[in-house]
């Protein structure tokens, strides 16, 4: 990755809120980087279907949230977890 495309992420990055950064450091903590596995976890606990944790009553906004998290990554062949210490 180029430096340019390395200060994007980390302005990407910093722009967040609270929920984004909250979904990312999840996604690495409890789901080894992959946002399939925790939207399927969320979405499993939408539909009352078996699921792992429970961030709160608003998993439609947080799966909206990943979805954006998601394609700025691959857009970006990046990954965000990456930049968290650096935050």
């Amino acid at each position: 990755m180029n430096d340019r495309s390395e200060a994007a992420a980390r302005e990407f990055l910093e722009a967040l809120g609270p929920e984004e950064l909250t979904l990312l450091i999840l996604r690495d903590e409890l789901y080894e980087g992959s946002w399939d596995e925790m939207k399927a976890d969320l979405t499993g606990r939408r539909d009352g279907k078996p699921f792992i944790f429970q961030l709160a009553s608003r998993i439609d906004e947080d799966l909206e949230r990943i979805a954006r998290l998601a394609r700025y990554e691959e857009e970006h062949n990046l990954d965000l977890g990456a930049y968290l210490d650096e935050e």
